[in-house]
């Protein structure tokens, strides 16, 4: 399998940034580890991008648009032909988004 290239999108880098504020401000230790964690396993969806089930709030998916939870943190990433999209990161405690 040729290896994929995996980009952000603006929507996605902005909420990982969002996201981790608050746990920042109460352990940044905490935030690195939780942010480096996401990084890397984003990263490796370039070996291996459908290693993450199809996502199951995405209506008519028809398994391009795929999710993965690290740290209580839901990624939410699309797989194209030559690329791996990462669309959108949320907390898994906040009502779930249909798309």
């Amino acid at each position: 399998m040729v290896k994929m290239k995996v980009i952000w999108s603006k929507n996605g880098s902005l909420q990982l940034k969002e996201s981790l504020k608050d746990l920042r401000e109460k352990s940044p230790k905490v935030a690195s580890k939780v942010k480096n964690k996401i990084l890397k396993t984003a990263r490796d969806l370039s070996n291996n991008p459908e290693i993450y089930s199809p996502d199951r709030f995405k209506k008519d998916n028809d398994g391009t648009i795929r999710a993965f939870e690290k740290y209580s943190y839901r990624v939410t990433y699309q797989v194209e032909k030559t690329r791996v999209v990462i669309l959108r990161v949320r907390h898994t405690s906040r009502e779930p988004l249909e798309h």
